[in-house]
């Protein structure tokens, strides 16, 4: 972005760029305050000699020179303004854009101009997340912070299943004119989009992919946050705002269906290990037939066999442990 700097006295600022009915950011120089500051006291000064003078001669020319001085030193001291580190300060004079002073320090500009400060500092929001106020005395003074509370939204995966899910979004502000001036309350903006947006992703994925290696919520969060980040950062960038990271640090199933999802990813679980206890249990029983015939420990009839392997399959495959059965003679 061309960033155009203004120089010399603020009369001579040329008028705000303009992109599809949008304001864009341009960086505005105005007068040190440490320059100003010596002239705002000198005018105090005036003002007070004057008032002096006017006490010892007994004439009003004096204090009639310097009520204007006050009056300017009065208009003097409301153009001051500080700039903080990763702050800014946007211009507007008269209902019109003057430009972004990004400067730190000092500085001096029309005292009727409105200095609106917007943060350049990196901001995290989560979704659902609530700040309650704080409490204070009638004094003001700060009796209980405020708590935040988390709400997951409530949401159906591709599936139709409900779910809650939440995302943390990582942003900061890039263009301090289209955050101030395309959108109302950025901050909220930034919000409701971020919360919008992981409505609309959550639905078009599975909680759980039916597919192995499938795209899932679930199993595929660095994936799903890098399509988050890219779709906010399309629908913020109209509002001044640049998203860094987002990712999903809340997922669960709705609580109506969380104990029948429990119920099923149990099973699941089971029925996958008995498949690999079954697995090793026939390599085993082949191993063990295969090595009785190579050393010739005993030869058996196709019924022995069958016997034979049906035992160590229940060896190998039951829960518990064998109880062999010895015959004796009578």
């Amino acid at each position: 972005m061309s960033e155009t700097h203004a120089h010399g006295s603020q009369a001579g600022a040329s008028a705000p760029i303009a992109l599809d009915g949008r304001f864009t950011e341009r960086l505005f120089s105005p007068i040190s305050g440490w320059v100003m500051l010596p002239m705002t006291l000198a005018l105090l000064g005036v003002f007070v000699f004057g008032v002096i003078s006017t006490i010892r001669q007994h004439e009003p020319a004096p204090l009639v020179v310097g009520l204007p001085c006050l009056l300017l030193a009065f208009l003097s001291v409301f153009g001051f303004f500080v700039v903080s580190p990763n702050d800014s300060r946007a211009l507007v004079l008269f209902g019109h854009y003057r430009g972004t002073v990004r400067a730190i320090g000092l500085h001096w500009t029309n005292p009727f101009t409105i200095k609106r400060r917007v943060t350049l500092r990196v901001r995290t929001f989560e979704t659902g997340s609530q700040l309650t106020a704080a409490l204070k005395d009638p004094m003001g003074k700060v009796l209980q912070e405020g708590t935040r509370s988390r709400h997951p939204l409530k949401v159906n995966d591709l599936d139709g299943n409900p779910i809650e899910v939440a995302a943390v979004v990582v942003w900061r502000v890039v263009d301090t004119a289209e955050a101030l001036f395309a959108v109302d309350e950025y901050e909220k903006y930034v919000e409701i989009q971020s919360e919008a947006a992981l409505r609309n992703l959550a639905s078009k994925y599975h909680y759980d992919s039916p597919e192995p290696g499938g795209v899932s919520l679930r199993g595929s969060t660095d994936l799903v946050g890098q399509r988050l980040k890219d779709e906010l950062d399309g629908r913020l960038r109209g509002a001044g705002v640049e998203v860094l990271e987002s990712r999903i640090s809340s997922l669960s199933y709705a609580p109506e269906i969380a104990a029948a999802m429990l119920q099923r990813q149990q099973a699941s679980a089971v029925v996958a290990a008995r498949q690999k206890i079954v697995e090793g249990a026939v390599g085993m029983v082949e191993l063990a037939m295969e090595q009785i015939h190579a050393k010739r420990l005993a030869e058996f009839t196709p019924e022995q066999k069958a016997a034979m392997v049906t035992n160590l399959l229940v060896v190998l495959v039951s829960e518990r442990g064998a109880q062999p059965t010895v015959q004796t003679g009578q």
